[in-house]
């Protein structure tokens, strides 16, 4: 059961991120047969050339494991509602004798993903309640869920930055800015590409040494065709991406 569970996950795996390096599927294997996870369920993501569970796959594993139950609560000395700053605990219990597994999580707008802003608080007890299970279980991997937004590995910090606009422009710069910055956040999580190599293609398509020297007319060109091929052929996309992953740019 544990070796065609295994196979099942490789072969999806292998199909969503294409060929992998054996370290991956090492650990592929690890995470199957001891935890039962699941790709087809989502309960596992192939991200920058590492796993990542998923707090979908965590709660699953909860429930086969007869979970007793998970307490969480604000810890108000670190949190700030009017700035949108939240810090939570989480305690998970294995049985009814069980003294609990603690674990923290903290959300900001400056951790989190554009397209979740207005949801720090949710995030942050998502995050509490992940690593609590992950301790709880002996999960040595970082859940997705724990991972800032990826606009720290393009170069973006909180808010947008401003992009040369291209002649003719008049619409607001900001506006426009998040509105890319927020499309190619949402492209890279709707197909679960590898951030990393995303950065690495984008310039080359640019073509720019450092993506911080595209314009953003060259930007919203690459996020439009990026869209449009990860839409018709995402195979083929991760046939493209894949062959930066010995690159430079990509280490």
């Amino acid at each position: 059961m544990k070796v065609s569970r295994f196979r099942s996950n490789r072969t999806i795996a292998r199909r969503l991120w294409g060929n992998m390096p054996t370290s991956a599927l090492q650990t592929l294997k690890e995470l199957t047969t001891r935890f039962s996870l699941s790709v087809a369920f989502g309960d596992l993501l192939f991200l920058n050339q590492r796993w990542y569970v998923t707090h979908a796959g965590l709660l699953r594993l909860a429930l086969r494991k007869h979970c007793a139950g998970v307490r969480t609560s604000p810890e108000k000395q670190f949190c700030n509602p009017t700035s949108q700053r939240w810090t939570f605990r989480a305690i998970v219990f294995k049985s009814s004798r069980c003294k609990g597994f603690v674990g923290y999580g903290d959300a900001d707008p400056s951790n989190v993903s554009p397209l979740v802003h207005g949801a720090e608080m949710r995030i942050a007890e998502t995050r509490a309640v992940n690593r609590a299970l992950r301790k709880a279980y002996g999960i040595g991997i970082c859940s997705v869920e724990e991972l800032g937004s990826v606009d720290r590995l393009f170069g973006w910090t909180s808010e947008p930055r401003k992009l040369p606009r291209p002649a003719g422009h008049n619409g607001n710069e900001n506006s426009g800015g998040r509105t890319v910055r927020d499309r190619l956040c949402q492209i890279i999580r709707q197909h679960q590409l590898d951030a990393t190599l995303v950065k690495s293609y984008a310039t080359d398509f640019c073509g720019v040494k450092a993506l911080r020297d595209a314009t953003r007319e060259q930007v919203e060109k690459f996020v439009a065709h990026l869209a449009d091929w990860a839409e018709k052929d995402r195979s083929a996309l991760l046939r493209q991406l894949n062959g930066y992953s010995n690159s430079k740019g990509a280490a």
